[in-house]
């Protein structure tokens, strides 16, 4: 290229010739229904699709034991995906730029009832400037673009002149272990980059979160002399009280957690699944129900989760069942620690020139309620993480959707960040 200003318009350019490539590629991600423990095939076709790009691969299955010796390892359940991690590793022909992991997670959350969708859940139908389906913002759309950001440079005859890590894994919905499998496996670079689904902005701060499940038991009488029983999904109701406690006495907590100011609620407690009892007229002999909250940045999660013990330990002496049959609090999932990014990096300017070029405005960063596998990168590989994406709607809800101008802009500002960052060299030797 003739000067920089050429080489950031052809990179542009290649990212609009290659669009709708991507689209299909991301739609063929999108078919995939790659809920917990079936990410298999999706897993599979990134393998052999990254294979016949020319990275060379590496694919490997979590190891219970190590990820479990380890302070950030989510807990293992009968539910825990057994599908694989896949990386795809680009060597540059020298290796003069800074090294880079671009990673992106394929588990999905599920559908819910089809019905209530307008659109097929993984039709990745596209209306307007949307294209729709579960995992089409997150992150399907942002596994493409890791692909094709790259793709772009290559049809201009460019590549990276520095190692690219690119990771897919599984598990970043309900433990981060695959992410943490990837470090653990020794893979590290000067940066890492996460196209999550995060409104075109730079997240700045992250919360942790922990998963745990409670279950309450009763004691089990006919409805006609109930008065003589202990209704267990009663009870966990009351469980359910003292832990909005904790909620509350978090967030009234936030004036400690300046990254976190600007959010009016920044904890948030969730019951996400609750099932109990044998039949509709008996009073239920047990009730076990899931919670995930948030915690703080630099928060420690073993710590936190001792607070809520405490606090229901406390809470049922008082109460005159819950004393004689306290509820059992178990870790199931998350229990991951949050991150702030520190301000400053070389990695976070590069990032902010190359997003000014795409998108014409300067860089805005935001805090994040919830979990991100960055956290990672950014604790335990200790380097800058950039996580940086689309703007999506309904994540996690009915008709989710991802925009594609904005992910067209996004892809450009990766391309130029990959570019700058890594810096190039012909893809062809000389």
């Amino acid at each position: 290229m003739a000067d920089s200003a050429d080489m950031r318009a052809a990179i542009e350019a290649a990212v609009d010739a290659g669009f709708e490539a991507q689209l299909d590629y991301t739609r063929k991600l999108v078919s995939y229904p790659s809920q917990r423990g079936e990410e298999f095939a999706i897993q599979d076709f990134l393998f052999r699709d990254w294979a016949a790009r020319g990275y060379k691969m590496d694919r490997f299955e979590m190891s219970p034991a190590d990820i479990m010796a380890h302070e950030g390892a989510g807990a293992f359940s009968p539910e825990h995906s057994e599908a694989p991690i896949v990386v795809g590793i680009h060597h540059p022909h020298r290796e003069t730029g800074r090294s880079l992991i671009l990673q992106h997670h394929v588990d999905v959350v599920p559908v819910g009832p089809a019905d209530m969708w307008e659109k097929a859940p993984y039709g990745g139908d596209i209306v307007g400037d949307w294209m729709y389906g579960r995992g089409s913002g997150d992150m399907k759309a942002g596994a493409a673009a890791n692909v094709f950001a790259l793709e772009a440079l290559k049809s201009i005859g460019l590549q990276p002149a520095a190692t690219v890590y690119l990771q897919s894994v599984v598990e970043e919905e309900s433990t981060g272990n695959g992410a943490l499998q990837t470090f653990l496996r020794g893979y590290t670079a000067d940066a890492a980059l996460i196209p999550e689904p995060e409104e075109n902005k730079l997240v700045r701060a992250c919360v942790g979160v922990l998963w745990f499940s409670v279950e309450v038991r009763g004691t089990p009488v006919h409805v006609r002399e109930m008065g003589e029983g202990a209704n267990a999904i009663d009870a966990a109701y009351r469980v359910i009280g003292a832990l909005r406690e904790i909620e509350e006495k978090w967030n009234g907590e936030k004036d400690r957690h300046p990254e976190f100011l600007s959010d009016a609620h920044p904890i948030n407690l969730n019951i996400g699944k609750i099932e109990g009892g044998d039949w509709g007229s008996s009073v239920p002999a047990w009730c076990r129900f899931q919670v995930r909250v948030s915690i703080y940045a630099g928060q420690n999660a073993q710590q936190k989760f001792a607070e809520i013990e405490d606090h229901i330990r406390s809470f049922a002496r008082a109460d005159r069942y819950l004393s004689q049959n306290p509820p059992q609090l178990t870790p199931n999932g998350f229990f991951a620690e949050g991150y702030v990014l520190e301000r400053g990096s070389e990695a976070e300017k590069v990032l902010g020139a190359a997003h000014e070029v795409a998108f014409g405005a300067p860089l805005e960063t935001m805090m994040t309620a919830g979990y991100l596998d960055a956290r990672v990168y950014a604790l335990y590989n200790r380097i800058p993480t950039l996580c940086y994406g689309p703007v999506a709607r309904n994540i996690h809800g009915f008709d989710e959707c991802v925009s594609l101008s904005s992910l067209r802009k996004i892809t450009k500002a990766m391309a130029l960040f990959i570019a700058d960052w890594c810096g190039t060299e012909p893809v062809a030797r000389g």
